[in-house]
């Protein structure tokens, strides 16, 4: 069964303007999220999924396959499920396109979970960073329930939620899926339930279908783009690291 990486880009955001298409030392931050996507060894393909000619001239001009999708999709999901029905891949894998830094080995490792657990998604988690409040509601916390497979640190999804419940070990959740192709469609042709509407998570929709994700745990979470101090650290980051 054939692996595709599919990267929604929408050109527009809310915190950062334009956020995809600033430059990170030399390339812009999508193209540096491709290239890491790139590296992923379990994958047979990279696919950028956008919204705006002008991305698409972009990925196009650093050699990305591209492909322009509805504007009036309401997330990334939505678009990447449009954008798989025109490839050959039976398992399709969700990574953001704010993303540079992302290790391709957590891709892997994402992969991997979701062969080995056959649940309806798969994602990831990691322990909360000493530099990141549990409370902070932008950070979402993973919890988990039975282990499926101790050796690979896969786990049952017990909840995600934004606010921290008390008792509970808490994981931080890392925003990439993978899906088998049918259940990306089942999954954007369900209705949104009540806790994904009250917490803004995607993810709650899948427990409230009645359907399992697995959740694999890796070390840490990449560092995002969202603010404007986010690209002037990562800038920081690409010249300390040569």
């Amino acid at each position: 069964m054939k692996t595709a990486i599919l990267i929604p880009a929408r050109l527009q955001s809310t915190r950062l303007a334009r956020k995809l298409l600033l430059d990170l030392g030399g390339k812009s931050v999508l193209q540096r999220t491709y290239e890491q996507a790139r590296k992923a060894r379990r994958a047979d393909s990279v696919l950028i999924a956008t919204d705006a000619e002008e991305i698409l001239a972009a990925a196009r001009s650093f050699g990305a396959r591209a492909i322009l999708t509805r504007a009036e999709h309401q997330s990334g999901t939505e678009r990447i499920a449009e954008a798989a029905r025109s490839i050959d891949a039976g398992i399709i894998v969700n990574i953001q396109g704010d993303e540079p830094e992302i290790d391709p080995r957590h891709i892997d490792a994402l992969i991997e979970a979701h062969l080995n657990a056959k649940r309806f998604a798969s994602t990831l988690a990691c322990p909360f960073p000493a530099d990141i409040d549990p409370a902070y509601p932008a950070a979402v916390k993973a919890m988990l329930g039975p282990a499926i497979n101790d050796e690979l640190q896969i786990f049952e999804a017990k909840d995600f939620s934004r606010t921290p419940p008390a008792n509970a070990a808490l994981y931080l959740h890392v925003g990439a899926y993978a899906y088998n192709r049918e259940n990306l469609e089942r999954f954007i042709a369900a209705p949104r339930g009540r806790r994904e509407q009250a917490e803004s998570l995607e993810q709650l929709r899948i427990l409230e279908m009645g359907e399992r994700i697995a959740v694999r745990l890796v070390d840490r979470a990449a560092r995002g783009i969202d603010t404007e101090q986010d690209i002037i650290r990562a800038r920081s980051r690409l010249a300390a690291n040569g």
